[in-house]
């Protein structure tokens, strides 16, 4: 039985990958790392605490879904117990990546910014395109939840962000909205971003030309999906060796 701990079990996605792990034949929830009283039942044998050092020494593989700077946190923890960590916290910026980066060395790490196998592909497919389509726009749209606080999605960003090195373009191609009397430039990518209601999530990443147009289309119904996505990456993590891993590793896109 993989022995996996929960970072961030009080959010969204949290009480669906309890769900999972506990329904899972050859998984246990080993440990919940909290500092508030959890609003749900948890197993007897699972321990829950506000102590890293323990939540890190009780379970072989963690799965975090929590905030920038609780994950900030984690991984600084990390660096004296290192532990196999599934990453799948949004908002990431560039001082958190570093560190990432620098964990990886001594533990391996899985991040992802979603965790479900249509966009792994959908990724893949983006890098495809924005090779073969070279003279084409790239334009991603995003919508999800009206409680969503981080725009663009970290999804929608990793795939502007696969576009971009793909035609060998870096980070300041990237353009989030526009407004006023400006022309498109040649090279951008724009990305736009959208709240309301209960969507899950949705993503678009159309390649536009002179006469034609392709959209590539993700849609999410259901949170549970990036719940197993995580557990899937959980079980598959624990046999690599140290180093930084991505959704597409799993699936060997």
């Amino acid at each position: 039985m993989l022995e996996i701990g929960i970072f961030g079990a009080t959010g969204r996605v949290g009480k669906l990958l309890i769900d999972e792990i506990l329904a899972h034949k050859k998984t246990t929830l080993a440990s919940v790392y909290v500092r508030n009283e959890l609003q749900y039942n948890i197993p007897s044998h699972t321990l829950i605490t506000g102590d890293m050092h323990a939540f890190l020494e009780s379970s072989q593989v963690i799965i975090d879904f929590s905030s920038a700077e609780a994950t900030k946190n984690l991984l600084e923890y990390a660096k004296k117990y290192p532990t196999p960590l599934v990453i799948g916290t949004t908002g990431l910026q560039s001082e958190h990546m570093q560190i990432l980066k620098e964990c990886s060395v001594s533990m391996p790490i899985l991040y992802a910014t979603n965790m479900s196998e249509g966009v792994a592909m959908l990724n893949k497919l983006v890098a495809l395109l924005s090779t073969q389509l070279p003279n084409y726009d790239i334009e991603i749209t995003e919508i999800h939840h009206r409680h969503k606080k981080d725009a663009p999605s970290g999804t929608a960003l990793t795939l502007a962000q696969t576009a971009a090195t793909a035609r060998n373009l870096d980070n300041s191609v990237l353009r989030f909205g526009r407004e006023g009397m400006v022309l498109r430039n040649k090279d951008e990518i724009g990305v736009l971003s959208l709240r309301g209601g209960d969507v899950v999530g949705r993503h678009v990443v159309g390649f536009y030309a002179d006469g034609e147009y392709i959209e590539l289309t993700h849609n999410a119904t259901s949170r549970s999906t990036f719940a197993k996505g995580a557990l899937q990456a959980a079980l598959w993590l624990v046999k690599q060796k140290n180093g930084l891993y991505s959704m597409q590793d799993i699936f060997e896109f």
